[in-house]
């Protein structure tokens, strides 16, 4: 019987300039694509997450144009690692490919994986396909890596002047894709979840956007910002064709590009920051963590319209403006000093455009205890956040159209006296670490 190659699509929903995809089709004569919907995953989500719904509709957008090629998509349902033990027993398999993943689970989950693989003499080859520079490829030149972003991506853009530009042209192999039967896509209802009727944002670089994106990003009422966090989560979008994009374009959102790697880069090299301060002093602070407040933060009914806008807009929408992140971060963690894990927790849960490495780079900026981090006696003023960013209040009145009548919240705290706390609170957690 002749042997097959596998290629397993994750992060990497298109079949077109997907580096592993293209590797796969290369170097070998007949390539089955496979893509696992994983119930070590799924089981712990909610039955309306509209990120399931997504996936959903772009594995079966895939499925439909690898199937104009002449190719079909094998979809799997359940434990990745059961799922590879009955592809062994069921097709003669050479080999195995796939894009890398950074997050602590897959890996793990990769390794298993390839570990049993191993045992049954398949080879496995993984590609980078996420990101531009993964690992430790931009490092200072005593070889430890980066801690702050500005001379981090100093290095990144002259790197990227000494490499190619890359692009994979699946098209030119896609003669050796191979088709077999396969019954149609499991509805959502038989994976255990339901249509949300979310609005996701297409998967198109708009250059109107990308062109005034320096002018426009930091305005939450306007159309400013590209929308594509979600698509270069999941692999909608090659984040290649996004940094050619930026590079003929708009050099600000180039950067914003670059943290994405950034933090990706941090993840690997100090992987306790998932769970702990990237820097250990801020593990000392004496969080409050009022439940009830807490609660209040999130259903956005803090008093501050600002803050609430914006995590309105989350819950309705599973998204939320970037600078109305930093806004909503900074007074959970030094308005009401409740621990930024609770608040990245409840991001991982809500936000659409989910991204671990980001996330959890972004919560510890905005608590101060991130590398690269804001300085801990930078408090937002929520009300002059909205002089600078909302100030003919556009953006509030869209999510909270109350925000003027008497009965809306009075403010959770006040700003004067939660600063002069928090500054207290944070002094007192630092010293002892000096001491």
């Amino acid at each position: 019987m002749n042997k097959i190659t596998i290629f397993w699509f994750r992060r990497d929903l298109r079949w077109d300039d997907n580096c592993g995809l293209y590797h796969a089709l290369k170097e070998n004569e007949r390539v089955l694509p496979i893509f696992i919907f994983d119930t070590d995953i799924l089981d712990t989500l909610d039955h309306y997450d509209g990120r399931v719904e997504f996936i959903f509709k772009r594995v079966k957008q895939l499925k439909a144009n690898l199937e104009k090629q002449g190719a079909s998509l094998k979809i799997l349902h359940g434990k990745p690692f059961d799922q590879f033990r009955g592809l062994i027993r069921d097709y003669p398999i050479e080999r195995v490919y796939f894009n890398h993943d950074y997050e602590p689970y897959a890996i793990a989950r990769d390794l298993q994986i390839s570990q049993l693989l191993d045992k049954n003499h398949i080879e496995v080859k993984s590609f980078k396909d996420h990101t531009i520079f993964e690992k430790d490829e931009i490092v200072k030149k005593d070889g430890k890596p980066y801690m702050v972003y500005t001379p981090y991506m100093r290095k990144w853009k002259e790197q990227l002047k000494m490499e190619p530009s890359l692009k994979y042209p699946v098209k030119d192999y896609r003669h050796r894709f191979i088709k077999i039967r396969n019954k149609n896509l499991p509805a959502m209802k038989e994976l255990g979840f339901r249509e949300t009727g979310m609005n996701f944002p297409p998967d198109v670089l708009n250059e109107q956007v990308i062109s005034n994106y320096h002018l426009n990003r930091d305005y939450p009422y306007l159309n400013g910002t590209t929308r594509l966090g979600m698509h270069l989560r999941f692999g909608t979008v090659s984040i290649r064709e996004a940094v050619n994009k930026a590079l003929d374009m708009n050099e600000t959102w180039l950067n914003e590009l670059i943290w994405r790697d950034f933090y990706m880069m941090i993840m690997w090299h100090f992987p306790y920051v998932t769970d702990r301060s990237f820097k250990p002093q801020y593990d000392e602070i004496e969080w409050r963590n009022n439940e009830k407040e807490f609660v209040a933060w999130c259903e956005g009914k803090t008093g501050y319209p600002i803050v609430d806008a914006g995590m309105r807009q989350l819950n309705q929408t599973g998204y939320m403006h970037n600078r109305i992140r930093m806004i909503v971060a900074s007074f959970l963690t030094k308005h009401l000093l409740i621990d930024w894990r609770w608040g990245e927790s409840y991001f991982a849960e809500k936000l659409l455009d989910y991204e671990l490495a980001s996330n959890n780079g972004g919560w510890q900026w905005a608590a101060g205890s991130g590398c690269d981090a804001a300085p801990y006696f930078r408090i937002f003023n929520p009300d002059r956040q909205t002089e600078r960013f909302d100030p003919e209040y556009r953006y509030i009145a869209r999510w909270v159209p109350e925000f003027r009548d008497p009965e809306y919240e009075k403010p959770i705290i006040s700003h004067k006296f939660a600063r002069e706390r928090a500054l207290q609170v944070y002094g007192k957690a630092l010293k002892k670490e000096r001491i």
